[in-house]
């Protein structure tokens, strides 16, 4: 069944021009169908440099807006409109924008997990491998990080500027304890623990490595070690696994898997394809000051 309606896919991409794109979190199933898997960010960097009419974007919403603002020219597709980010949610551009009311000379750095809007309102945007160099960019000593508190804590455990924390989270990220870790650290004492900087400050301290999940893949890659606890998103274990298969990873927690990050089916890509459903569009008042925040960012 996977191998027709996976053919159909093809099929249908190709007469329409379409590149499909999906995150290291999506299900295999759908990996196996991509063009282009990674991050979000770097997905959508390198399909607005295709000759693509058609981005089909298996992730969630806040990617397929991120495509639609580097891609003005192209139709981005989200084969689920239903697939959103729990923690873009957690900042909405009406409270941001009575944030910085408050202190109106403050920068905002702002993680691309959240929605256009929020990144409309934003100085430069960061992702969880840069955030870091980002924070070091901003010419004043102290900021407003949004949406993420635990990438913040991070950048500024890194940093001797003030950062300001917005109180969001990725549910999952931010669930995982240093119990589970410990836990899975004495059944594996060989391993090499990796964390995503969406985990908590404890957690992070305890992490032999802390990178994004394209940081992940590159670690795993590169390292004399062979085997690995993966604290991040149990979607990347397969990637992890087909680029390393003499090597074995762990997930730090089974518990973390994103129910919005698995909602996207081949069915619903079909769908997608087929009838041009799901279309993300970005209106041109927020997509151009959105663009600036991701524009800034890219130039470091």
């Amino acid at each position: 069944m996977n191998q027709d309606i996976t053919k159909k896919i093809k099929q249908l991409a190709k007469e329409k021009n379409a590149i499909i794109l999906a995150h290291n979190y999506e299900p295999p199933e759908i990996q196996d169908i991509a063009d282009l898997c990674g991050d979000s960010l770097e997905l959508s960097i390198k399909a607005s440099q295709t000759n693509a009419d058609i981005i089909v974007f298996c992730g969630v919403r806040f990617m397929a807006e991120t495509a639609a603002i580097l891609s003005p020219d192209k139709t981005i597709l989200l084969p689920n409109p239903d697939a959103g980010c729990p923690m873009a949610d957690m900042v909405s551009p009406e409270d941001l924008k009575a944030k910085i009311a408050l202190n109106p000379s403050i920068p905002v750095v702002t993680y691309v997990n959240s929605t256009a809007a929020v990144k409309a309102l934003t100085t430069i945007c960061c992702t969880s491998a840069n955030v870091v160099r980002v924070a070091a960019s901003i010419e004043q000593n102290e900021m407003l990080m949004v949406p993420d508190r635990n990438l913040a804590a991070y950048a500024a455990s890194k940093t001797d500027k003030l950062i300001h924390k917005w109180n969001g989270y990725c549910p999952y990220h931010d669930a995982l304890t240093p119990a589970q870790v410990e836990k899975q650290r004495q059944a594996h004492p060989d391993a090499l623990f990796m964390a995503h900087p969406e985990c908590r400050m404890d957690v992070l301290k305890m992490a032999d490595r802390v990178a994004s999940t394209s940081g992940m893949l590159r670690i795993a890659k590169e390292s004399e070690k062979t085997s690995f606890i993966v604290g991040t998103e149990v979607g990347l274990l397969y990637p992890l696994k087909k680029a390393n298969p003499d090597k074995t990873f762990y997930p730090a927690s089974r518990a973390m898997q994103c129910v919005d990050m698995k909602k996207i089916t081949l069915a619903d890509v079909v769908a997608s394809l087929e009838n041009n459903t799901g279309q993300v569009r970005v209106p041109e008042e927020i997509r151009v000051p959105a663009l600036a925040s991701v524009e800034r960012m890219i130039r470091l």
